[in-house]
């Protein structure tokens, strides 16, 4: 079960709206990934959503852009080259962002993807409205994805470029979960009152002993129709007749060591109850934060700060940059099998 979301991760990304500072490199040539921040609107009681949208630009001018202790290189606000693009959007972990897979999205988007990602409100290190504690966290996870693809189709300005039958999902331990639920999944959450310690405000088992999960439907989203799913916390508790309604192709990550409550568990009941088998990729050496991506030394520092270290610290000899660069290569080549690259300008 997966434990709170960790205080660095919340303390470090809530500074990212500190400042942002733009400087200016030399121009590039061909694709490059372009950047610009999202909000979308309140939905009756749920409450907006904000977000970054990485997307192939032309001959535009890349820049650094500091969100606190993290740097994004990418052309802020450049113009969006081509047509019929593929979507991929990101479910981040507990106690992240729209920033955790920033390398990953810039990846994609140099290649002609359009990629978009959001702070979930109730466990976003950003977010004002946090209740990570609260089963309300992961019932509104898979809507919160479904607001996103609305908004992109509808919403982005860019919207008229993408191909609306090009969608895919990535998502990362508890961004796991809720890509599984986006795409048809249902946990059993009934199973986790097997094993339930008591961690520091989190009243999952209660809330769930209690039926607060009893008749809710998750929300799907048959517009998806690839999904890469990394370290799904919750894993254990998607059963074969919980991933039945699945039959998109699924690439699936586990880390060798997990962490933070996901075990290698988590992703093997995954692997086995598919019904159409993934493509599954193990990390050697990994922990559950080699998923993340690579810290630079300032935000290394930050963390260890804060006493989280953990979440820049690996094993010793995994190489997160270099694992980093395969782990991306591997992404791409699925979403391109599954949705076909971009159509440049």
């Amino acid at each position: 079960m997966p434990l709170p979301s960790l205080r660095s991760l919340r303390a470090l990304l809530a500074a990212a709206l500190s400042a942002v500072l733009l400087v200016l490199q030399p121009p590039t040539t061909g694709l490059a990934a372009g950047l610009r921040l999202i909000e979308i609107p309140a939905d009756g009681a749920r409450p907006g959503l904000t977000g970054g949208v990485w997307y192939p630009c032309a001959g535009a001018a890349l820049a650094e852009n500091r969100f606190g202790p993290i740097v994004v290189e990418a052309a802020r606000d450049c113009p969006l080259a081509g047509m019929q693009l593929p979507l991929v959007v990101i479910s981040h972990g507990v106690g992240g962002s729209f920033l955790s897979h920033r390398d990953t999205a810039q990846a994609l988007a140099d290649a002609g993807f359009v990629v978009a990602a959001i702070d979930h409100p109730l466990d976003s290190g950003r977010s004002a409205t946090r209740r990570p504690g609260d089963i309300a966290s992961m019932l509104e996870r898979p809507d919160d994805i479904k607001r996103l693809v609305d908004f992109m189709l509808a919403g982005w300005p860019g919207a008229a470029r993408i191909e609306p039958k090009r969608i895919g999902v990535f998502g990362f331990s508890r961004g796991g979960y809720t890509g599984l639920a986006a795409i048809g999944g249902t946990p059993d959450f009934r199973l986790i009152l097997g094993h339930c310690p008591t961690y520091p405000g989190n009243r999952w088992c209660e809330q769930v002993a209690a039926g607060a999960t009893d008749g809710r439907a998750l929300t799907h989203d048959a517009r998806i129709k690839a999904a890469v799913i990394v370290d799904p916390a919750f894993g254990a508790q998607f059963t074969a007749a919980g991933l039945r309604p699945v039959t998109i192709p699924v690439q699936l990550w586990a880390s060798e060591f997990g962490g933070d409550g996901v075990a290698p568990k988590d992703a093997e009941t995954v692997a086995r109850n598919l019904t159409v088998k993934p493509e599954l990729h193990v990390a050697a050496k990994a922990g559950h934060f080699a998923f993340l991506a690579p810290c630079s030394a300032e935000l290394s520092k930050a963390a260890a700060d804060f006493g989280e270290a953990e979440i820049c610290t690996d094993a010793a000899g995994f190489d997160r940059g270099a694992f980093h660069r395969n782990f991306n290569a591997e992404i791409l080549g699925f979403f391109r099998r599954h949705l076909g690259a971009g159509q440049g300008p």
